[in-house]
């Protein structure tokens, strides 16, 4: 009875105002998921939550709505850095950000400030001075101004609510220090909502330090459990063969949303290239492309005028991408929560989903480890083998024109370097 009751909760009846619901209504949420059922009453009581949730789980809006609930609440001169939101990636932080336009054009004046590496310092100091009301960025480009930008430093004494998100992430990146840091600046007196989809020893100790008598929300059944609208397969494969089964299945396909999945960048940008020499819409995205060239190819896929997006597990959590058709894992993550996150990239907000892995002689362990974890036996997705073999060898003869295409590049840059550095010579000559 109780559980039926729940399920038929609204956002009305968590205690959102009738300003945070038409905010609610102009993003086009329908029912709060169980994240947001249990922590947005906390939240707007004023009291520290330490939330484990999974990715997809709605863990955004959970910090969100009652942010801007409290930030109503209270003077618009007081209104200035009145949150701060830490973020793993840049493209989370940036995803944040969105969401917050759009917030703002239900609620004109909210101010935000996105603080993230790759982007030019100086007009993020600009904005900085404009006083906005929340700031979302990676924790070492924030840490960055609190030393080096006028007034930062003094103005961050003024936050009342600190959202740490993908705290395990961010932990496993190295950002303890940081966070550690910021924390220290920050004024005792504030509510904070700390998120993380697993609970380890790291997260407990930074829990300790950043909350105060938190109230502990934990979704037991998500935990490395995977949605039942997703449909998941795996394909075996020999390893010299997998770029012709991989054809195999982008054949079969055709005309689906797709996100391929890689290990490394640079395999990341060599099955691009391949897929574009053999005509697919695909574009890259990974951690050594340019913060612009990132959030240029994140538009591009969510827009439907790339219809292949090919990454490495930066793409993995927390991106909200709709109307994703497909996940492909090309390389077996090395650990298995990570295929977690990857498929979490379809099926979404109750939407079916396919997730196909591709598994070789060389990674038939991984997989194991994915079963196990998940505690499901995955169906065999069937290829035409003769058809992937034939495709292998199309797709051979594009990436030997990929090879030579960067040995061509990379003799541009060798040259380049070279020519640089003997002008750099001449000159200290003529010094002399």
């Amino acid at each position: 009875m109780d559980d039926t009751a729940s399920k038929q909760k609204t956002f009305k009846d968590l205690g959102l105002i009738p300003e945070v619901l038409k905010v609610v209504e102009y993003l086009g949420y329908k029912k709060p998921t169980k994240i947001q059922e249990n922590s947005i009453p906390v939240a707007l009581q004023k009291k520290d939550i330490i939330g484990i949730a999974q990715t997809g789980s709605g863990k955004t809006a959970s910090f969100l709505l009652p942010m801007i609930q409290h930030l109503l609440n209270v003077k618009e001169k007081n209104r200035a850095f009145y949150c701060i939101i830490i973020e793993p990636t840049r493209e989370l932080a940036a995803q944040v950000v969105e969401v917050l336009d759009e917030i703002g054009k239900a609620l004109p004046g909210l101010m935000s400030c996105l603080l993230v590496g790759g982007m030019d310092v100086m007009k993020q100091s600009i904005q900085l001075a404009k006083r906005p009301h929340v700031i979302v960025g990676t924790p070492g480009r924030i840490v960055y101004h609190i030393k080096n930008t006028k007034g930062v430093e003094e103005s961050i004494q003024k936050v009342k609510f600190l959202v740490i998100d993908e705290a395990d992430k961010l932990l496993e990146m190295d950002f303890a220090n940081e966070i550690d840091y910021l924390i220290e600046k920050l004024p005792s007196q504030r509510t904070t909502m700390l998120f993380s989809a697993t609970m380890s020893t790291k997260v407990e100790k930074l829990q300790r330090a950043s909350l105060t008598h938190p109230v502990k929300i934990k979704e037991e059944e998500q935990k490395y459990q995977t949605v039942d609208t997703l449909r998941q397969e795996y394909c075996f494969i020999p390893f010299k063969y997998r770029d012709g089964y991989l054809l195999s299945i982008l054949k079969e396909t055709e005309g689906k949303s797709i996100i391929i999945f890689t290990m490394k960048c640079s395999g990341c940008t060599k099955l691009v290239m391949m897929l574009r020499q053999l005509g697919y819409a695909a574009i890259p995205l990974h951690g050594k492309m340019s913060q612009q060239k990132r959030l240029i190819a994140l538009e591009k896929f969510k827009s439907g005028k790339r219809g292949i997006l090919v990454a490495t597990d930066v793409a993995s959590r927390g991106l909200d991408i709709p109307n994703v058709d497909i996940v492909i894992n090309y390389d077996c993550p090395l650990e298995p929560k990570d295929y977690i996150h990857r498929v979490g990239r379809t099926a979404r907000a109750g939407k079916s989903g396919y997730a196909i892995t591709l598994v070789t002689q060389y990674s038939i362990e991984l997989y194991q480890r994915i079963e196990t974890m998940i505690e499901k036996k995955l169906n065999e997705y069937k290829v035409n083998e003769k058809e992937a073999i034939a495709y292998s060898q199309k797709a051979n003869d594009a990436m030997r024109i990929v090879s030579q295409q960067l040995k061509e590049e990379a003799q541009k840059k060798k040259e380049k370097l070279q020519k640089g550095q003997k002008k750099l010579n001449e000159e200290e000559d003529n010094d002399e």
